[in-house]
């Protein structure tokens, strides 16, 4: 365990704000997580749970306790000729779970790779890329109860899982802590191609369909239309896609027929957030220190010395622009804090 004082949060949020943390709490196992709650009663919202910081908008230093978890490793709990089961700390890297899944030829996560952040907020946020989300995967997810310090399982179909949505961010906000998230896999080949440009980006590489491809292809289109925050700090997809009733968007079709669009089911129709942001003019665009992507105007950027509330002013000035043009709202992924 490792409990420091007055500390900064850089290396923790991917948008590159130097706001420090009153408390900040890293943890190793679910025992020494039980000592903090023994020790460090987390009562009202002066405390704070980060992963890698990949969807967090901090507006200013954050006056209370901020907890990260160090709990790591993979584990093949069980096993038959169709699938695998892993048990997955929820401090891992999700990229890494996601490599060696594809390293040991199991199926299902590969349309995944290289979203940012740990694995404990893939359960929380039901992370999703490429036709695929983490509630397809998920089939326990276990947790410490905020308020007891109890271990608890929840089932996936205990999770309320939806798009972006999960119990944990809704109902139960606040009042569990991820510890480790088992996913099930599959032996048998089975791909996901036909969302977005992964059928066509596997293509024009001319390789053969294998389950390594796959991973590398969806690598080469993220990393080709969103920027390192290493180099310049964002949070990758600032607004989840909007999803319409089908007469919405009958409508809004009949306007705009190159209008992209996925049928969420009979009576909803999910259209890409980007495409109206882009539309509006935004792509490239910037007010003062902030900006939209050049590349991918779902994308906002920190172009420097930028605060969160620079961020957030240009984030509502866009959804102002594709409210006014479209009628449609759309809202942050993003957590603004």
């Amino acid at each position: 365990m490792k409990i420091t004082k007055d500390y900064s949060l850089l290396p923790h949020n991917t948008f590159g704000m130097d706001v420090k943390a009153s408390l900040f709490i890293e943890y190793d196992s679910v025992e020494e997580l039980k000592q903090i709650l023994r020790d460090y009663p987390l009562e009202g919202d002066r405390w704070l749970h980060i992963g890698a910081g990949s969807n967090l908008l901090f507006t200013g230093d954050y006056p209370g306790i901020v907890l990260h978890s160090c709990i790591r490793g993979f584990e093949v709990v069980a096993e038959d000729a169709e699938a695998v089961i892993v048990r997955v700390g929820a401090g891992e890297v999700w990229d890494d779970f996601v490599a060696y899944a594809v390293s040991n030829e199991w199926y299902g996560a590969e349309n995944l790779s290289l979203i940012p952040g740990e694995v404990g907020a893939s359960a929380v946020q039901n992370i999703g890329a490429y036709g695929v989300e983490a509630k397809d995967l998920i089939m326990e997810v276990e947790t410490i109860e905020v308020a007891t310090g109890k271990e608890r399982v929840f089932r996936n179909e205990e999770c309320g899982y939806a798009y972006r949505e999960s119990v944990f961010k809704l109902s139960l906000k606040r009042q569990h802590i991820v510890t480790k998230v088992s996913y099930r896999l599959r032996k048998t080949p089975s791909y996901h191609l036909d969302y977005g440009n992964v059928r066509a980006e596997l293509e024009k590489s001319g390789c053969a369909l294998t389950l390594s491809n796959v991973r590398e292809g969806i690598i080469k289109i993220r990393e080709a239309k969103l920027p390192d925050p290493k180099v310049q700090g964002n949070a990758g997809s600032f607004f989840m896609n909007p999803i319409i009733p089908y007469a919405q968007f009958e409508a809004l079709s009949a306007r705009y027929p190159q209008m992209p669009h996925y049928e969420v089911d009979a009576q909803r129709v999910k259209i890409p957030a980007a495409w109206m942001i882009d539309q509006c003019g935004w792509k490239g665009k910037q007010m003062g220190r902030a900006g939209v992507h050049h590349k991918q105007a779902l994308v906002l950027v920190n172009l420097g010395g930028a605060t969160g509330k620079e961020i957030i002013r240009l984030s509502e000035e866009i959804q102002k622009s594709v409210s006014d043009k479209f009628g449609v709202s759309i809202s942050p992924e993003v957590n603004f804090i």
